[in-house]
């Protein structure tokens, strides 16, 4: 017996099409394209009064951000588009089926809801709470509901938003791991190249 549960169908007849798939990839630049804009520098302008208002944070945690520049976010940011691009193309070769892309859709409509709580901890605008209701948290609900009426959505359950939220900052932290060490590489490849060119 053929098992079809992965098998994409006609459009229309359990199968979502490209605004649904490759959209998520499409919001999410939008999304991004936000936080490129604003992260590092409202970082350096507001790191003084976050420490004071959340003195229990770790001082670990505030100088990291703090080192933060604006090249290793942007490499961070292109990392993350590569992981966003993989999980949008699985889902449109399986019609949306894909578990993978269904997480992805997940992950990027609940870190929308992290931005928000973010916001709404400090009072004020925090990166990516802008384009969070109007783009994020709108077009998870939209996605899922055209999935829902394909039939192709997969049951939720209350661990999967632990999950969810879990594999968005394991993919965030990654991405910043490999752009440091990209950028580390990158460094010590022009000082090595430099050390010659001096010693000739």
């Amino acid at each position: 017996m053929t098992d079809t549960r992965e098998s994409p169908a006609p459009h229309g007849g359990g199968w979502v099409g490209p605004e649904v798939t490759l959209g998520l990839l499409a919001a999410w630049a939008l999304h991004d394209a936000e936080e490129l804009a604003a992260v590092p520098r409202w970082l350096r302008r507001n790191i003084p009064r976050l420490r004071e208002r959340f003195p229990d944070v770790p001082e670990a945690v505030w100088r990291r951000a703090e080192s933060l520049e604006a090249r290793e976010f942007g490499v961070a940011v292109a990392v993350m588009a590569g992981i966003v691009a993989a999980a949008a193309v699985a889902g449109q070769a399986t019609g949306g089926r894909s578990a993978a892309y269904q997480a992805a859709l997940n992950g990027f409509g609940l870190h929308g809801l992290v931005h928000l709580a973010q916001a709404a901890a400090v009072r004020g605008y925090t990166p990516g709470s802008a384009t969070s209701p109007v783009v994020v948290v709108p077009f998870t609900l939209w996605a899922r509901g055209r999935l829902r009426r394909a039939g192709v959505l997969r049951p939720a359950r209350p661990r999967d938003v632990a999950v969810g939220i879990g594999a968005a900052a394991a993919a965030t932290v990654a991405s910043h791991m490999v752009a440091r060490r990209l950028l580390g590489a990158l460094s010590d490849r022009a000082g090595r190249t430099a050390g010659r060119r001096g010693w000739w």
